[in-house]
């Protein structure tokens, strides 16, 4: 079998990453609300430097339990800037609080919750693509740039659309796995939506 050669077989970490999480449909409201972070925390560096950082990510931001982050002021963000464990840049951290603010304001406005408003951009399902080289996937979409707008519209920072666009493959809004790799059926099996053949 022929994985997605974006995750080595020499490295442990990341290639189970691509076999139990990368590109699996993922609902839950504050898991979706961490890999945003995450994501913005990878801005300038590579994912692989975040994945392995990610554990301390969640100490430091407490489980990213939005309605604890949302509350940290100056003396938390001179804790989390001490903190080796993590990537300590004060305008990211300040993003951080700040959306975790502008999550809980979207949480009392929808119904459906954070992932309710996200899958929204996608039509409620995964497109499904056929990729036969990763390199063929596009850094940002049509449905990539309006979500990172309207995230934008609702406070929240560092969520371009390459940041939302690389956030909507890993948590399976959109199936990015090349299609001799096996995750790319695992993840496609389902969903019918086809965007790009």
């Amino acid at each position: 079998m022929v994985h997605c050669p974006w995750a080595p077989a020499d490295d442990p970490v990341y290639r189970n990453y691509h076999d139990t999480e990368w590109g699996t449909p993922e609902r839950d409201d504050r898991a979706l609300f961490e890999k945003l972070i995450l994501d913005g925390f990878q801005a300038g560096l590579s994912w692989r430097t975040i994945l392995y950082k990610r554990d301390n990510f969640r100490r430091a931001f407490e489980g990213f339990n939005p309605a604890k982050i949302a509350r940290y002021g100056p003396k938390h963000i001179e804790r989390l800037l001490g903190d080796a464990g993590i990537v300590r840049s004060q305008s990211k951290i300040e993003a951080t609080i700040g959306n975790a603010r502008a999550y809980l304001d979207l949480m009392e406005t929808r119904a459906d919750g954070f992932s309710g408003f996200l899958w929204d951009f996608v039509g409620g399902e995964p497109i499904v693509n056929r990729w036969t080289d990763f390199r063929d996937a596009p850094t940002r979409t049509a449905e990539s740039e309006a979500m990172s707008r309207e995230l934008k519209r609702l406070g929240f920072k560092f969520c371009g659309p390459v940041i939302v666009y690389a956030f909507m493959q890993a948590v399976g809004m959109v199936n990015d796995h090349e299609i001799a790799c096996p995750r790319h059926a695992a993840t496609a099996k389902g969903q019918m939506r086809v965007k790009r053949l």
